[in-house]
């Protein structure tokens, strides 16, 4: 497994934040790092599989990684994101008692993502542009600059999560994103799923368009065929098995929609053929 390393990215030993665009992030193998990272996604979609867990990432998806979190990039399109890279919690200069901004682990659930809405994306990305323009010196003030803005950064993340107010469109949508993602084997009817989110069908078409790129039914194809694709990378259910729990009726249809999908067969994933020209 990849690992990398604080000093390829911070300037100096002193130095806390750090900013690394990706535009466009493409598939990265799996890896960890001996610093801490967030990442927040400007626009796009791609699958991030955290710890062996798949999740969708589209805009505004916002994600925290530890030092010893394993994770990976796969399946993207036109996925743009930022990654803001810090020291540990407790490594910085002025600043303490971080942890309580942070997402903390409870009955060993890490709630490590989740989804901000328009509004405080374009703030979170105000603050990373100013992040960007400090000097990367560690004479005290500029430590401190950078600092202040990191706090800035975490107080806007950790009020819009992890749902945000149910009155504004960004919000219905971001719960009907996630809902997608725990139905997904659910048959779909969207203008039944359009008046559950109190958004008109246009607007639901509209909005997730703009959000991920993708028409509806084309996401929630995508999400059916992610996660197909992990079960059966890392599982031992027949192929025809995970076209029905993900959602296909037809494992015929769904092996035809795969190969469009991926380039490969169900089958030819489940040998781990797919692998071999990585």
């Amino acid at each position: 497994m990849t690992v990398l390393h604080g000093v390829d990215f911070f300037q100096s030993g002193k130095v806390s934040v750090t900013i690394e665009p990706r535009v466009p992030q493409s598939a990265f193998p799996e890896h960890h790092h001996d610093f801490y990272e967030i990442i927040i996604v400007e626009q796009g979609t791609g699958t991030h599989v955290f710890n062996g867990q798949p999740y969708t990432l589209s805009g505004g998806s916002v994600c925290f990684v530890r030092d010893h979190d394993r994770h990976l990039f796969e399946h993207t399109e036109n996925l743009c994101l930022t990654n803001v890279l810090y020291r540990a919690p407790d490594a910085f200069k002025f600043l303490s008692g971080l942890d309580t901004l942070l997402p903390q682990e409870r009955e060993g659930r890490y709630p490590s993502h989740w989804r901000i809405n328009q509004s405080r994306l374009q703030q979170a990305r105000r603050i990373i542009e100013r992040l960007e323009e400090q000097d990367d010196t560690d004479v005290p003030q500029a430590v401190a600059g950078r600092e202040i803005l990191f706090m800035q950064l975490l107080v806007l993340l950790s009020q819009g999560s992890p749902v945000d107010d149910v009155s504004e469109h960004d919000g219905r949508l971001n719960r009907l994103l996630s809902w997608l993602e725990e139905h997904v084997a659910e048959e779909v009817c969207w203008e039944a799923i359009a008046a559950r989110f109190s958004l008109s069908l246009r607007t639901l078409h509209r909005q997730l368009k703009q959000r991920t790129g993708l028409t509806p039914q084309r996401y929630l194809n995508r999400l059916r065929l992610v996660k197909a694709h992990h079960l059966l990378r890392y599982g031992e259910t027949s192929v025809t098995d995970v076209a029905f729990q993900c959602g296909f009726g037809d494992s015929n249809h769904f092996s035809t929609l795969f190969r469009r999908e991926f380039g490969w067969s169900p089958r030819d994933v489940r040998h781990g053929r797919d692998q071999q020209f990585l």
